[in-house]
């Protein structure tokens, strides 16, 4: 009877990594394109007013936002003017707002400001500002606000 021998097969059962370099890479650009990298320091109080019929907007690269509310100052303290914050910074002459974004509305065509004023603020300010954004054309404009919670109206 003839016998038969079991031959191993001679293949290396290591997991080849040449491309793991490319791999990393490409990840790596990936959540660098993808993620926020920061949000804006808000330096003005913001108490948003309620409301019953809210909509979401879904492309938020198209928004920029202007704040108004009373100014937030050192040791947690609130002035009493109203300010007008714009990214990072608060604006201290209301024509200002139209070059801010006539430029913005110029890289962005498709550009949506939202304002999110706080309730206490006067209507004059937000009035005068939405004057300076017809001014520099951006005329797609919404309010931020927060839906009632759930049982009060």
């Amino acid at each position: 009877m003839p016998s038969f021998k079991k031959s191993k097969a001679k293949t290396s059962q290591e997991i080849p990594t040449a491309s793991m370099p490319d791999i990393v890479f490409i990840l790596l650009i990936f959540f660098m394109v993808t993620t926020v990298l920061r949000e804006v320091k808000l330096r003005v109080k913001i108490d948003y007013v309620h409301a019953k019929n809210i909509q979401k907007i879904e492309q938020k690269r198209l928004v920029s936002y202007i704040y108004i509310g009373p100014e937030k100052l050192a040791g947690n303290k609130i002035s009493d003017n109203t300010a007008i914050q714009i990214d990072d910074a608060i604006i201290n002459n209301k024509t200002n707002i139209r070059q801010i974004m006539y430029d913005k509305l110029k890289q962005q065509p498709k550009l949506i400001v939202s304002l999110r004023v706080d309730k206490n603020a006067q209507m004059g300010i937000v009035t005068d500002v939405k004057q300076e954004l017809r001014k520099a054309g951006t005329l797609r404009i919404n309010y931020s606000t927060k839906p009632y919670p759930k049982g009060q109206m």
